[in-house]
Protein backbone atom coordinates (compact mmCIF):
# COMPACT_ATOMS: atom_id res chain seq x y z
CA UNK A 1 0.00 0.00 0.00
CA UNK A 2 1.16 3.48 -0.63
CA UNK A 3 3.10 5.50 2.46
CA UNK A 4 1.77 8.15 4.12
CA UNK A 5 3.90 11.41 4.41
CA UNK A 6 6.41 10.58 1.70
CA UNK A 7 5.81 12.27 -1.57
CA UNK A 8 5.89 10.00 -4.23
CA UNK A 9 8.56 9.36 -7.03
CA UNK A 10 8.43 11.15 -10.26
CA UNK A 11 7.58 8.25 -13.18
CA UNK A 12 11.14 7.63 -14.99
CA UNK A 13 9.55 5.34 -17.31
CA UNK A 14 6.25 4.23 -18.96
CA UNK A 15 5.15 2.24 -21.63
CA UNK A 16 3.11 3.01 -24.27
CA UNK A 17 -0.55 2.05 -24.88
CA UNK A 18 -1.65 3.91 -27.81
CA UNK A 19 -0.24 6.76 -30.35
CA UNK A 20 -3.08 9.19 -31.56
CA UNK A 21 -1.47 11.09 -34.24
CA UNK A 22 -4.23 13.40 -34.15
CA UNK A 23 -4.32 13.99 -30.50
CA UNK A 24 -7.16 13.57 -28.23
CA UNK A 25 -10.95 13.17 -29.63
CA UNK A 26 -12.42 15.43 -27.58
CA UNK A 27 -10.21 18.16 -28.60
CA UNK A 28 -12.32 20.37 -30.63
CA UNK A 29 -10.03 22.14 -32.82
CA UNK A 30 -9.36 21.53 -36.38
CA UNK A 31 -7.20 18.68 -37.23
CA UNK A 32 -4.18 20.80 -38.90
CA UNK A 33 -3.79 22.41 -35.32
CA UNK A 34 -3.92 19.30 -33.78
CA UNK A 35 -0.83 17.32 -31.90
CA UNK A 36 0.01 13.90 -31.41
CA UNK A 37 -0.32 12.38 -28.58
CA UNK A 38 1.34 9.60 -26.81
CA UNK A 39 -1.02 7.50 -23.57
CA UNK A 40 1.41 5.55 -21.56
CA UNK A 41 1.11 3.96 -17.57
CA UNK A 42 4.29 5.00 -15.51
CA UNK A 43 6.05 2.34 -14.94
CA UNK A 44 6.41 2.53 -10.81
CA UNK A 45 3.19 3.99 -9.99
CA UNK A 46 0.98 3.01 -12.99
CA UNK A 47 0.20 6.54 -13.38
CA UNK A 48 -2.06 7.25 -16.94
CA UNK A 49 -0.53 10.15 -19.08
CA UNK A 50 -0.26 11.96 -21.99
CA UNK A 51 2.16 12.47 -23.64
CA UNK A 52 3.80 15.10 -26.46
CA UNK A 53 6.46 12.79 -28.52
CA UNK A 54 8.89 14.72 -30.23
CA UNK A 55 8.23 16.13 -33.89
CA UNK A 56 8.58 13.15 -36.59
CA UNK A 57 8.92 10.12 -33.38
CA UNK A 58 5.78 7.41 -33.25
CA UNK A 59 6.70 5.35 -30.44
CA UNK A 60 5.61 1.55 -30.66
CA UNK A 61 2.67 0.48 -28.61
CA UNK A 62 4.00 -1.72 -25.51
CA UNK A 63 7.60 -0.09 -26.14
CA UNK A 64 8.98 1.54 -23.00
CA UNK A 65 9.79 5.94 -23.14
CA UNK A 66 11.67 8.00 -21.15
CA UNK A 67 10.00 10.56 -19.32
CA UNK A 68 12.19 11.57 -16.64
CA UNK A 69 14.18 14.61 -15.86
CA UNK A 70 16.86 14.94 -18.59
CA UNK A 71 17.64 14.20 -22.30
CA UNK A 72 14.21 12.42 -23.58
CA UNK A 73 15.07 10.69 -26.80
CA UNK A 74 11.11 9.94 -28.08
CA UNK A 75 8.97 11.96 -25.78
CA UNK A 76 8.72 15.93 -26.00
CA UNK A 77 7.07 16.31 -22.46
CA UNK A 78 4.20 14.99 -20.09
CA UNK A 79 1.15 16.99 -21.00
CA UNK A 80 -0.85 15.85 -17.90
CA UNK A 81 -1.68 13.00 -16.21
CA UNK A 82 -5.36 11.50 -17.31
CA UNK A 83 -7.68 8.99 -16.03
CA UNK A 84 -8.92 5.38 -17.07
CA UNK A 85 -11.87 7.02 -18.99
CA UNK A 86 -9.95 9.30 -20.54
CA UNK A 87 -7.90 6.58 -22.38
CA UNK A 88 -8.53 5.69 -26.39
CA UNK A 89 -10.30 2.65 -27.08
CA UNK A 90 -7.24 1.03 -27.96
CA UNK A 91 -5.51 1.88 -25.20
CA UNK A 92 -8.16 0.76 -22.80
CA UNK A 93 -7.90 -2.76 -24.82
CA UNK A 94 -3.70 -2.38 -24.54
CA UNK A 95 -3.55 -2.16 -20.59
CA UNK A 96 -4.04 -5.27 -19.66
CA UNK A 97 -1.33 -6.73 -21.72
CA UNK A 98 1.16 -3.81 -20.87
CA UNK A 99 0.40 -4.35 -17.39
CA UNK A 100 1.93 -7.67 -17.23
CA UNK A 101 4.73 -6.69 -19.07
CA UNK A 102 5.55 -4.24 -16.31
CA UNK A 103 4.86 -6.59 -13.68
CA UNK A 104 6.95 -8.96 -15.48
CA UNK A 105 9.92 -6.72 -15.67
CA UNK A 106 9.96 -5.66 -11.75
CA UNK A 107 9.13 -8.95 -10.69
CA UNK A 108 11.19 -8.44 -7.52
CA UNK A 109 9.00 -6.03 -6.48
CA UNK A 110 5.43 -7.67 -7.04
CA UNK A 111 7.27 -11.17 -5.13
CA UNK A 112 7.98 -8.70 -2.18
CA UNK A 113 4.46 -8.21 -2.17
CA UNK A 114 3.41 -11.72 -1.52
CA UNK A 115 6.26 -12.18 0.89
CA UNK A 116 5.22 -9.31 2.99
CA UNK A 117 1.58 -9.08 2.49
CA UNK A 118 -0.03 -8.37 6.33
CA UNK A 119 -3.63 -7.65 7.22
CA UNK A 120 -5.12 -4.46 7.06
CA UNK A 121 -7.91 -5.13 9.80
CA UNK A 122 -9.00 -7.27 12.11
CA UNK A 123 -11.07 -8.89 9.48
CA UNK A 124 -9.29 -7.91 6.07
CA UNK A 125 -5.40 -8.95 4.65
CA UNK A 126 -3.87 -7.45 1.84
CA UNK A 127 -3.82 -10.62 -0.21
CA UNK A 128 -7.71 -10.63 0.32
CA UNK A 129 -7.71 -7.39 -2.54
CA UNK A 130 -6.38 -9.20 -5.15
CA UNK A 131 -9.00 -10.86 -7.46
CA UNK A 132 -9.69 -14.66 -6.61
CA UNK A 133 -7.75 -14.36 -3.53
CA UNK A 134 -10.30 -16.03 -0.68
CA UNK A 135 -9.68 -16.46 2.67
CA UNK A 136 -9.10 -19.98 1.69
CA UNK A 137 -5.73 -19.42 -0.52
CA UNK A 138 -4.80 -16.31 1.45
CA UNK A 139 -4.04 -19.03 4.86
CA UNK A 140 -2.67 -21.01 1.57
CA UNK A 141 -0.56 -18.44 0.59
CA UNK A 142 0.44 -17.25 4.80
CA UNK A 143 1.09 -21.04 5.26
CA UNK A 144 3.31 -21.24 2.67
CA UNK A 145 5.66 -18.88 2.55
CA UNK A 146 6.31 -19.62 6.81
CA UNK A 147 8.72 -22.49 4.69
CA UNK A 148 10.88 -20.03 2.67
CA UNK A 149 10.14 -16.03 1.32
CA UNK A 150 9.03 -17.14 -2.70
CA UNK A 151 11.72 -15.87 -4.90
CA UNK A 152 9.83 -15.37 -8.49
CA UNK A 153 5.85 -15.83 -9.27
CA UNK A 154 7.04 -18.55 -10.93
CA UNK A 155 7.71 -20.49 -7.85
CA UNK A 156 4.55 -18.60 -5.94
CA UNK A 157 2.12 -20.25 -8.47
CA UNK A 158 4.39 -24.22 -8.10
CA UNK A 159 3.81 -23.65 -4.29
CA UNK A 160 0.48 -22.94 -4.00
CA UNK A 161 -1.31 -23.89 -6.96
CA UNK A 162 -4.69 -22.10 -6.75
CA UNK A 163 -2.77 -19.01 -7.56
CA UNK A 164 -3.04 -19.88 -11.48
CA UNK A 165 -1.20 -17.01 -12.86
CA UNK A 166 0.02 -14.31 -10.35
CA UNK A 167 0.96 -11.64 -12.88
CA UNK A 168 -2.43 -11.83 -14.50
CA UNK A 169 -4.16 -11.34 -10.49
CA UNK A 170 -1.74 -8.30 -9.57
CA UNK A 171 -2.56 -6.52 -13.02
CA UNK A 172 -6.34 -7.45 -12.49
CA UNK A 173 -6.14 -5.33 -9.01
CA UNK A 174 -3.97 -2.46 -10.94
CA UNK A 175 -6.96 -2.16 -13.16
CA UNK A 176 -9.45 -1.92 -10.75
CA UNK A 177 -7.55 0.61 -8.84
CA UNK A 178 -7.24 2.45 -12.58
CA UNK A 179 -10.84 2.01 -13.32
CA UNK A 180 -12.34 3.36 -9.59
CA UNK A 181 -11.31 6.62 -8.31
CA UNK A 182 -12.88 6.29 -5.05
CA UNK A 183 -11.31 2.66 -4.08
CA UNK A 184 -11.03 2.16 -0.61
CA UNK A 185 -7.23 0.80 -0.49
CA UNK A 186 -4.84 0.85 -2.81
CA UNK A 187 -1.82 -1.27 -3.00
CA UNK A 188 -0.35 -0.76 -6.11
CA UNK A 189 -1.47 3.37 -7.67
CA UNK A 190 -1.24 6.42 -6.04
CA UNK A 191 -4.69 8.20 -5.44
CA UNK A 192 -5.80 10.26 -8.54
CA UNK A 193 -5.24 13.85 -8.70
CA UNK A 194 -7.44 16.26 -10.02
CA UNK A 195 -7.18 15.65 -14.43
CA UNK A 196 -8.38 17.59 -17.13
CA UNK A 197 -12.23 16.76 -16.87
CA UNK A 198 -13.09 17.07 -13.03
Amino acid sequence: MTTRGKPPEKEEYALVLDYLPYGSSDDRRPAYQKKPLVQVVGENNFVLMDLVPKEGEIPDIQSRVYIGDGDRDVIDHVKHKVSYKDLSHGAQLELPYVLEISIKANEERFVKFFNDAHSITSRLHMLELLPGIGKKLMWAIIDDRKKGEYKSLEELHERVGGVHSPQKVIANRILEELKDDNIKYRLFTLPPRRTRNQ
